[in-house]
């Protein structure tokens, strides 16, 4: 995230982040921080977080396919996703269940976020890739993909990031 942040400029202090597929909690950690005390990280995880959070950070145990957006006490500036499903081997099936958590995050993000806010979310290249870019593209200003240099060479592992939301594109 730290990577993705010194090149697109992520968080600015006082912002409202919503972090999806949060736990352990490094993410939502460095949101905060870059947020500030007057800034507000919410995460959201199907496990309890590993790290202590400051105040203005929290992290619930919830399912995002089953949250609803208006109990999350938007709106956000921000929406980040981290989720990553089980991996199962399968490279093909991995990759499809990977689309469908983006696909589940941008639904939430065009439900939560400000106008202008910012999108990123990280997805297993395949098949789908097309689709979750110009799904993302739809409601977004530019749209931008990067691959942290961080990442392990056999990795199909990359971040779509949608600047500049638009509600009500499309």
């Amino acid at each position: 995230l730290e990577e993705i942040d010194r090149r697109v400029g992520l968080f600015k202090k006082g912002q409202s982040v919503l972090d999806l597929g949060a736990s352990p909690g490094s993410w939502t950690l460095y949101a905060a921080e870059r947020v500030g005390p007057k800034g507000r990280v919410l995460g959201l995880d199907l496990n309890d977080p590993e790290v202590a959070l400051p105040p203005q950070a929290e992290i619930r145990a919830l399912d995002a396919f089953e949250v609803a957006p208006e109990t999350l006490g938007g709106p956000f500036d921000l929406v980040i996703s981290d989720m990553a499903p089980k991996t199962s081997g399968q490279r093909h099936a991995d990759q499809y269940r990977s689309f469908e958590l983006v696909m589940r995050a941008l639904e939430l993000a065009k439900a939560v976020l400000k106008p202008e806010g910012t999108f990123v979310a990280k997805i297993f290249q395949g098949a789908e890739f097309d689709d979750a870019r110009s799904a993302i593209r739809e409601v977004f200003g530019k749209v931008r993909i990067i691959r942290p240099k961080a990442t392990r060479d056999e990795s199909y592992e990359v971040f779509l990031v949608g600047l500049g939301f638009r509600p009500g594109a499309t």
